[in-house]
């Protein structure tokens, strides 16, 4: 039997197609057959769509790592879920279980990890292979849709509420008002912030009207007011405790550095090809701390299902829902920032 998948063919600028092809149906001892019935746009998926992906991608793949749907079939040695179950899958279809990370329940930072969607086939198709260990039951009350951005909730989580520190009344500054800023937005509110600030661009307009919806106190935009003063004239004016980097590139560190406060932290989420070209003293000087934040671990995705269940993150507002077949206007609203999320729908 086949499916849709929709598949990047050669590597290459939109070098990516909708095509037939054989759904997975070997299922080994721990192995779940799913039904995708949602399937989330990432920015990964439009860097490999336009060709300008910093990160390896295996040759001929198909797209989408954030996905949910149901249980069609499961192997002879499944045990947490069974045929009919609602569930939403994680990104490491393989871990080695044999490395340190592996071995101390670090899976995500396994040297050897395969992900959905760039090292392995991914789930933008009507069927996706998966495995018992990183699948979770989704309640009645959240949708497919919703359900299918615990993915990148969860790297929001991770990031915020995971390796950042925040105290109740702390000024939080999140750089970039994109998917996952927009999501760290919602996580560091549940933290009681005294001041939640985010900084976007004049193209970013219509997500920092959202970020307003999300719980912002206030919205820079860069071009016309200096984010930098603008974050030192609020409070005591030493700076932000906490800045979420969702951005990635040299400016944005180097601005985050510039508005943290001595013995702050920062925490980069965003990708950054390009070197720092900067000094890092300003680091040692104000003995702040500069933290990486990668992927999620399996408790963070039972924390978010559980807060997506009582509406206290809630990735919805900011998401657009198409058909499969209208996969290229999806990517395409995204790329022009006509929306901060797509969703498609292989079986809607």
């Amino acid at each position: 039997m086949n499916m849709k998948a929709l598949v990047q063919y050669e590597k290459g600028s939109k070098k990516v197609r909708i095509e037939e092809i054989p759904v997975p149906n070997e299922l080994g001892p721990k192995d779940i057959l799913m039904q995708v019935q949602a399937v989330g746009v990432c920015g990964s998926d439009l860097h490999i769509y336009h060709g300008t992906n910093g990160f390896y991608v295996k040759d001929r793949l198909v797209l989408g790592h954030e996905y949910s749907g149901f249980v069609v079939d499961v192997g002879p040695e499944v045990k947490l879920f069974k045929k009919g179950d609602r569930i939403v899958s994680e990104t490491p279809i393989y871990v080695c279980d044999a490395c340190v990370y592996c071995r101390s329940g670090q899976f995500d930072l396994c040297p050897r990890r395969l992900a959905f969607g760039a090292t392995a086939d991914g789930g933008m198709a009507q069927y996706v292979k998966t495995r018992e260990g990183i699948c979770h039951h989704v309640p009645d009350s959240i949708s497919y849709e919703k359900a299918a951005l615990t993915e990148p909730a969860s790297v929001a989580y991770n990031a915020v509420a995971h390796h950042s520190r925040i105290q109740p009344g702390d000024h939080v500054v999140v750089i970039g008002p994109g998917p996952i800023g927009l999501m760290c937005l919602q996580v560091a509110k549940l933290s009681s912030p005294g001041h939640l600030t985010i900084v976007g661009t004049k193209r970013d307009s219509k997500r920092l009207e959202l970020a307003r919806q999300f719980g912002a106190d206030e919205v820079i935009i860069v071009e016309e007011e200096d984010a930098v003063a603008k974050v030192m004239s609020v409070g005591d004016g030493f700076g932000a405790d906490l800045v979420v980097d969702c951005v990635g590139i040299s400016a944005t560190l180097q601005q985050s550095l510039e508005m943290v406060r001595h013995g702050g932290q920062i925490t980069k989420v965003g990708w950054g090809p390009a070197p720092v070209g900067f000094s890092l003293d300003p680091l040692i000087q104000k003995a702040a701390t500069l933290q990486g934040s990668f992927s999620h671990k399996y408790y963070q995705w039972e924390n978010v299902l559980k807060l997506m269940d009582r509406n206290q993150i809630d990735p919805m507002p900011m998401t657009k829902v198409y058909h499969m077949d209208d996969w290229q206007e999806a990517f395409d609203e995204m790329h022009a920032l006509n929306h901060a999320k797509s969703v498609l729908l292989p079986n809607g």
